[in-house]
């Protein structure tokens, strides 16, 4: 009795971990924190790339929610703009600050918006820079890019964000502490089938900064590179599930106060891939060979590109 009884637990532990894997949204270390710390958070200054719109739009909310200093910042000043009112409108003591700024511009106006960002507070530089910003094409073959496509997607995926970096870590590493929030890509962990050039410069970041933070960790250095998924936005198609730009933010934030390296945000079937990409790289990247036809010609039809249907290929219309 006792035996079937360890059994029936046994296999009711299964069965609970199976769901929870099948419906989670984020890697099983990042769901386990909880809630973000707000005590890392509140009296920081937190600069933020891509913060006109989308994604880094809402870190800028849920940071200020959280009682953060920050820095908006993007090419678009209007939006950059209208962003900051909102803010100080509905958290009327916040401290936001805007600055312009296009990272494909070359190192002198990166290093002139660097000295702006660590002037902004007063006895206060950059706590925390979320390097968001991003140039993403849309889905193509890789042997069809251009020179100009790859032209474009590296300098600001890679050199911009890598230039912000190497002319802010000196003011950080001075005051010994600082954190880097890296908005990488589940096309930075795994192959990407139509998006070869922007998965090839978030591969390349991952590797930046996870060497970058093995080179300063041990000088108050920190890095979270976020690796999420398909991820809800105004430009989402409507037939894929999509995990929504707010939760996407607020595990985001989560990860980073807890100091996770890395951190995995996406629904199913996404993160499956990640996981066997991971550890068992032979089956994963066999799935994905498999996927990968069928998941350009989604694209090329505008249909869901992360379906479990794309595993066993598209059924044909018959005539």
């Amino acid at each position: 009795m006792l035996t079937l009884l360890v059994i029936l637990l046994f296999l009711a532990a299964i069965v609970a971990f199976l769901f929870k894997f099948a419906t989670t949204d984020g890697d099983f270390t990042l769901i386990s924190k909880g809630h973000a710390k707000r005590d890392e958070i509140d009296g920081k200054a937190v600069w933020i790339t891509g913060a006109s719109r989308g994604i880094g739009e809402i870190l800028a909310k849920q940071f200020v929610n959280l009682g953060a200093k920050v820095i908006l910042s993007a090419r678009n000043v209007a939006e950059l703009e209208r962003v900051k009112n909102e803010l100080v409108a509905k958290y009327p003591s916040s401290r936001v600050e805007v600055l312009p700024l296009d990272l494909a511009s070359g190192e002198e106006p990166l290093k002139e918006a660097v000295q702006k960002a660590e002037s902004f507070f007063s006895g206060c530089g950059v706590d925390y820079m979320v390097h968001n910003a991003a140039f993403e094409r849309p889905k193509i073959k890789a042997l069809e890019e251009t020179e100009e496509g790859l032209r474009a997607t590296f300098n600001v995926n890679v050199l911009g964000t890598i230039n912000l970096t190497r002319l802010l870590a000196p003011y950080m590493l001075k005051r010994g502490k600082g954190h880097f929030i890296v908005m990488s890509s589940a096309a930075g962990k795994c192959p990407s089938p139509g998006q070869a050039m922007y998965s090839a410069s978030k591969h390349a970041l991952n590797g930046y900064f996870h060497t970058l933070r093995s080179e300063l960790c041990t000088k108050g250095i920190r890095v979270t590179v976020i690796c999420p998924g398909p991820i809800g936005t105004s430009n989402s198609g409507s037939s894929e599930k999509r995990v929504s730009s707010e939760r996407c933010a607020e595990l985001t934030i989560i990860a980073a106060s807890h100091g996770l390296k890395e951190a995995w945000i996406s629904y199913q079937p996404v993160l499956l891939v990640m996981y066997l990409v991971q550890y068992m790289p032979t089956i994963g990247y066999w799935l994905m060979d498999k996927t990968g036809v069928n998941r350009l010609d989604a694209a090329a039809k505008k249909g869901n590109t992360y379906s479990w249907k794309l595993i066993f290929g598209q059924k044909k219309k018959t005539t």
